[in-house]
């Protein structure tokens, strides 16, 4: 067998070469593709009893790859569309491995027709007015995270980013003055620019004039300085929840995640009355069809 075409030197032709150089595929892209082939990998060395480094394209064929799915599914709780995006990931490598490793083409046709699983769509969840404020009113003030939090969590309620456009913010990303506004690059490296309310405009000027940072750095910093990740962000909302429970009961049952912010945005969008096509644009969806869901 040629040594380019073992699965190391197919998965790391794959990451450097299809996603890096040619796709230009974008960091959060690429780090989903690398959780799933980790899972993967952490996966088949325990059923198989083999190394990452001895697998072979073969090994990871569709009776392996279903018990993965449904491992990840039922034993790490993931959702049915979780479960497809690994899938995705999946399917996106061994379309590559058919182009550049003929001789396991049959692996990969076999690989290919695995369908995606179907799922039922749940009602869009999302914090009523005086929900949102009970939020907003959680964090203590007194202290330099509290502030930083109240900052991150009213831009998150006014101009509904997604985690990645919040936690990806820069200092000079956020505009003052005349059609103050938050200028981000969402999906697919398109760039939009969110305008900001007054009381917005205060919360965050008085947030940056504290946190005097240089303009590419992150807006809102961990105490060390570096970017919040995707997991912070969760682990902040968790830690306010209670709080603003205390105040508002009808939060106790809901979970509240950054996209619930997102969709609690659009819905009072569309309660005052902004069209479909308006609260696409605010969103940053690619399509008005994907607005529907409101």
């Amino acid at each position: 067998m040629n040594a380019l075409s073992t699965l190391p030197a197919l998965m790391q032709t794959f990451f450097m070469d299809r996603l890096m150089q040619q796709r230009k595929a974008s960091p959060h892209t690429i780090a989903s593709y690398r959780d799933t082939f980790r899972l993967l990998l952490q996966y088949a060395q325990q059923r198989l009893g083999k190394a990452p480094s001895s697998l072979t394209v073969p090994d990871l064929d569709t009776p392996l790859l279903a018990a993965f799915l449904e491992h990840i599914e039922h034993e790490r709780k993931n959702s049915a569309r979780s479960r497809n995006v690994r899938l995705a990931a999946i399917h996106s490598f061994f379309r590559y491995v058919a182009l550049h490793a003929p001789e396991h083409s049959a692996v990969a046709q076999r690989v290919l027709a695995m369908p995606s699983k179907r799922y039922l769509r749940c009602p869009v969840g999302f914090l009523t007015s005086v929900e949102v404020d009970a939020l907003l009113a959680a964090p203590d003030l007194t202290t330099w995270s509290g502030r930083r939090d109240r900052a991150l969590l009213t831009l998150a309620v006014q101009t509904g980013l997604r985690a990645a456009e919040l936690t990806g913010l820069r200092c000079e990303d956020i505009m003052f003055g005349s059609g103050a506004h938050v200028r981000c690059e969402g999906k697919g490296r398109k760039s939009r620019c969110t305008p900001l309310r007054k009381e917005t405009v205060v919360v965050l000027r008085n947030w940056l004039r504290e946190r005097q940072g240089e303009p590419g750095e992150p807006a809102f910093p961990t105490t060390r300085g570096t970017a919040l990740s995707h997991d912070a962000l969760q682990y902040m909302l968790d830690k306010h929840l209670p709080a603003a429970r205390r105040q508002c009961p009808s939060l106790a049952p809901k979970r509240v995640t950054p996209h619930v912010l997102r969709h609690s945005l659009a819905m009072d969008l569309l309660h005052h009355g902004a069209s479909q096509a308006v609260i696409a644009l605010w969103l940053g969806h690619e399509s008005p069809e994907t607005t529907s869901i409101y």
